[in-house]
């Protein structure tokens, strides 16, 4: 960031002394009261690279623009790190002088309990862009910066396929850390289960590697908490040759609302049955060309057109009132399922507000009740004709094959997870009260079929009002919370559903 000019010896140990001086002050809390002051001492000797912005400037909306603005973080400066022993610099600064931060790849999380970060401290790492791929290992090295959308055509031109979620847009490091589920759950399981090792950044500012054997602890916890332990600053995963030559089928059928219904019976009637190669995604939403209600659904069959053809026969049998059925590569699934619907998903900077949760069962009559409040949501407020109630409908073969012992990650025996994903412009009060209401709503409604007998959301998807017990599951938190004293005990890593260092509380 800061070029300097040459340094007489003196000079040199004069800086040297400055800095060790500058860093026993910051440790002892005397001198932390002029951020802007220290971010910016030429004594830290930032990369040339490195980028630290503040309010206004158009590096710091960079560095700190998200996917959803309802309840967001705010902060004072951010630091977009170029190099680890910057991402080390940035994190012993803000814990010496605790200061609250937030470690960001592509700033997607929704979670309200990120807002709880008010007038903090940004460390983006969007630039930790490095992909490197070892054939020979099949595996792939990634950093934060890394999206799902940015690996899919340097892993299918090698010869590989990877687990991910479901959109391009949020960082896989960030996707990983609280699950990664997807379509392929069925065949490869949850991309943690992917996971090989990480390089992270402890509390301390010190730089350890992560895997089963090295902090085989940690390692168990950052599979479905793991943005309670530390900043990882790169992530090697287990890759998988592609299957079918990388062909996969996909089908985006449009039902209106005399057929949803139909549509809701017709998937009822596969819950527990779907073969591990298919899997869906419907949406209950607004079609603004017949100004209706309507059931927009896509299916994924990860295999033999044939096969797939069969399998979603009686889907296909309703006749949908509009259909796009095609054989794609791999590499080109996310950005063609749904018709293309991907870019306006990850549009940046619009208020959305997301009740999900995890399902064992699929109740029809269930479905067709939120269907009808959710067209009565639609008719009475048209500002939130934007909004959506999404649910996915994945197997779950490879992912329950995996020990619940294995990783943190409690909700193996999930088949679905709901998202009623609540859109309103950002000075429309009537329509936010109404959107949250009937969120809030419709959770309790699904919740009551949803086959867990209290409510259960794994931790990315939860919403920040949920307990603990509701998303890392009761028979971790015990664990989890001794490795959270071991490893974070003063809560630095506090502001993504926190874990407490004691459990039960004490």
């Amino acid at each position: 960031m800061t070029e300097f000019g040459p340094f007489a010896a003196s000079k040199w140990l004069s800086l040297l002394l400055s800095f060790s001086f500058l860093w026993s002050f910051v440790d002892a809390g005397v001198i932390c009261n002029d951020y802007r002051a220290l971010l910016t001492s030429p004594v830290h000797a930032w990369a040339d690279d490195t980028i630290i912005s503040f309010s206004n400037s158009t590096e710091f909306f960079g560095a700190t623009d998200r996917w959803t603005i309802f309840r967001p973080p705010t902060y004072f400066a951010a630091i977009s790190p170029a190099t680890e022993k910057d991402v080390k610099k940035a994190v012993k600064f803000a814990t010496s002088c605790h200061i609250p931060f937030l470690a960001t790849g592509n700033r997607h999380g929704y979670s309200t309990t990120l807002g709880d970060l008010q007038n903090g401290l940004a460390i983006d790492l969007s630039g930790f862009k490095n992909i490197d791929i070892d054939v020979a290992s099949e595996t792939v090295t990634i950093g934060p910066g890394v999206t799902a959308g940015d690996i899919f055509d340097p892993l299918y031109e090698a010869g590989f396929e990877l687990q991910t979620g479901s959109a391009s847009c949020p960082s896989l490091i960030g996707v990983m850390l609280g699950g990664g589920v997807g379509r392929f759950t069925g065949i490869h399981g949850l991309l943690l289960d992917a996971l090989v090792s990480v390089r992270l950044v402890t509390s301390h500012g010190e730089l350890i590697e992560v895997s089963k054997h090295s902090h085989p602890d940690l390692f168990w916890a950052i599979r479905g908490a793991g943005a309670n332990f530390g900043v990882i600053t790169s992530a090697t995963f287990k890759l998988h040759r592609l299957r079918n030559n990388g062909d996969v089928l996909n089908a985006d059928l449009f039902f209106p609302a005399e057929k949803a219904s139909d549509y809701f019976r017709a998937v009822e009637a596969m819950n527990g049955k779907l073969p591990a190669e298919l899997a869906s995604i419907s949406l209950i939403m607004w079609d603004s060309s017949t100004n209706k209600t309507q059931v927009g659904a896509n299916w994924v069959y990860l295999g033999p057109e044939d096969e797939g053809r069969e399998a979603l026969a009686p889907i296909l049998a309703l006749e949908p009132s509009r259909s796009e059925i095609s054989v794609v590569k791999w590499n080109r699934l996310v950005a063609t399922a749904g018709g293309g619907v991907e870019q306006q998903t990850c549009q940046d900077n619009v208020i959305r507000d997301l009740y999900s949760m995890n399902l064992k069962n699929y109740s029809a009559s269930t479905y067709e009740a939120a269907f009808a409040k959710m067209a009565d949501f639609f008719d009475k407020y048209p500002e939130g004709r934007s909004s959506i109630l999404q649910f996915e409908f994945f197997p779950n073969q490879a992912m329950a094959a995996v020990p619940s012992g294995e990783t943190a990650w409690p909700w193996r025996d999930a088949t679905g997870y709901i998202n009623p994903n609540m859109i309103w412009a950002q000075a429309d009060s009537t329509t936010a009260e109404a959107a949250m209401r009937l969120g809030h709503e419709l959770r309790e409604d699904l919740r009551a079929t949803s086959g867990y007998p209290e409510p259960a959301v794994f931790v990315n998807y939860a919403r920040g009002d949920e307990t603990l017990e509701q998303i890392y599951g009761k028979e971790n938190l015990h664990r989890l919370a001794s490795l959270k004293k071991k490893w974070d005990p003063n809560n630095f890593f506090s502001f993504n559903h926190a874990l407490p260092t004691e459990y039960p509380p004490v």
